[in-house]
């Protein structure tokens, strides 16, 4: 039984939401910041700083299936999930702050990067796993799952778009400001309070809900088992076909995140209010998408919504880029229309009609990525028909092992591609030559290309759908009555 049945309260949706901003500090400065902080400012090679970043996502990765299990066996007063975000928290955030306060002096090595990136992600999934696991179990509703993921989405965007924001007023105003050591230290620092409060905070929120002794003491914890139960999960047909539209989607998402800052920078030759400007629109495509895709789902449901976001999404992202190159596009660094005033007077034109496509190109592709992550619940109660088990740890930490090899993978790709295309390090925004920009975009839109289209195709092939959830929640619940009846103890 969930612990909610019926409508859930709004202010449990902000509270179980709001423990995402931790995980969007942590994507928006690894996706965003780091490489460009390590490669352009602390000098290391790119292709060397992207190595470690996807490296660091692997081992984390393989990690994830033991922390999910241990928190699927966790039992105690406090219930499976709440001794996981207590514990973790302190250290992530003193973590955190230490990956923006690196001590060796000189330029980082290999491993010293490689060693803290993986304290910090481990530490990260010890918070995030046992958070987003509470999803299936607060509620078994269809739709009010996707309502927890838009909340989640949300403030976790929030999370990330906040400390960009701050990152290019505050921190590292201007485009120089981005090629400075100084205000890194203090975007670690702020960073590190933020999630501890995002994630001890979700946690006494919902304690007076979760926190109580799981309905039966699980079987002891073991390497074997842990691994042997993904495994299993991996054999779920639904499981096997989301993992393969998540992993493209991930690969996407990671090679997108990690390339913009060089992007802005250099081909679109952001201002610094401009860059200010980038975050504002990236938060309305988030506030856009919580009010759209409820409707989608409503009407196509998680499967078809999810492949018309990605298609949706790199038409819209990709169009800029080829008029740009096509020469069709406003001339970089001109001066917005005659006669225009107020704050649009700073943004160029160019810029300008980026933004309208990045507002709704951001906006579907959020769309896409909360219409898969919603599929794993309905994943959990088919896999509990299947084996009699309930495993939310076990599923989600498999989708942390995706989301984190695949968005490595994009972190690596994004710097092969620098590598690539020859952009020289310390480069200045407007000196980089137009064959060094044409290569870095062909590159960038090929793989996106690709990458949607491969999501797209598995990601509308998913299995279960409105009635097939409602169906199996009907047929649990019977199976449950009749066990109680006979006094048989579920397993």
């Amino acid at each position: 039984m969930s612990f909610v049945t019926g409508p859930l309260p709004q202010r449990l949706k902000i509270i179980h939401g709001f423990g995402a901003v931790a995980f969007g500090v942590k994507d928006s400065g690894f996706s965003f910041f780091l490489l460009i902080f390590y490669n352009q400012v602390l000098g290391m090679d790119a292709g060397m700083v992207s190595l470690a970043l996807a490296a660091a996502l692997i081992v984390d990765a393989f990690v994830d299936p033991i922390l999910g299990n241990l928190s699927d066996r966790t039992y105690t007063r406090w219930g499976r999930r709440l001794p996981w975000l207590y514990a973790a928290a302190l250290p992530l955030a003193l973590a955190w702050a230490v990956l923006w306060n690196p001590t060796i002096d000189g330029t980082p090595g290999f491993w010293e990067l490689l060693g803290i990136c993986v304290v910090v992600r481990i530490l990260l999934s010890a918070c995030e796993v046992p958070s987003v696991s509470l999803l299936p179990e607060i509620t078994q509703d269809y739709d009010e799952r996707t309502t927890l993921f838009r909340y989640r989405y949300l403030f976790g965007w929030m999370g990330g778009l906040v400390m960009m924001l701050l990152a290019y007023t505050v921190f590292m105003p201007g485009a120089e400001g981005l090629l400075e050591a100084g205000g890194y230290s203090y975007f670690g620092i702020f960073g590190a309070l933020l999630i501890f409060l995002s994630v001890v905070g979700s946690a006494i929120g919902q304690h007076k809900l979760v926190a109580h002794l799981p309905a039966h003491r699980p079987p002891p914890f073991t390497i074997c088992t842990a691994f042997a139960e993904i495994v299993d999960a991996f054999r779920e047909k639904a499981f096997l076909i989301f993992a393969l539209g998540g992993l493209a989607a991930y690969i996407s998402q990671g090679m997108t995140f990690s390339i913009t800052n060089y992007l802005n920078l250099f081909v679109w030759q952001m201002s610094s209010v401009e860059l200010v400007g980038y975050p504002v629109v990236l938060f309305l495509s988030v506030l856009m998408m919580f009010f759209v895709v409820g409707p989608m789902h409503r009407r196509w449901g998680k499967a078809r919504t999810a492949a018309i976001g990605a298609l949706a999404s790199v038409a819209l992202l990709a169009t800029p880029f080829l008029l740009f190159l096509a020469g069709f596009w406003p001339e970089v660094g001109a001066p917005p229309a005659a006669g225009e005033t107020g704050a649009f007077a700073a943004v160029q034109l160019s810029t300008l009609l980026y933004f309208g496509f990045l507002l709704f190109a951001n906006m579907f592709g959020i769309v896409m990525m909360i219409s898969a992550s919603s599929m794993i619940a309905e994943i959990v109660e088919a896999f509990q028909e299947r084996s009699g088990r309930r495993a939310e740890g076990s599923f989600y930490s498999g989708n942390w092992l995706i989301q984190k090899c695949a968005t490595g993978a994009g972190i690596f790709v994004t710097g092969q591609i620098i590598g690539l295309s020859q952009l020289p390090t310390n480069s200045a925004p407007g000196t980089v030559e137009q064959p060094v920009l044409a290569s870095m975009i062909l590159l960038y839109l090929g793989m996106s290309v690709a990458l949607a289209l491969f999501a797209a195709f598995w990601l509308a092939r998913f299995p279960i759908g409105r009635e097939d959830h409602e169906a199996r929640l009907a047929a649990l619940d019977r199976a449950a009555r009749a066990d109680v009846d006979a006094g048989v103890t579920p397993p």
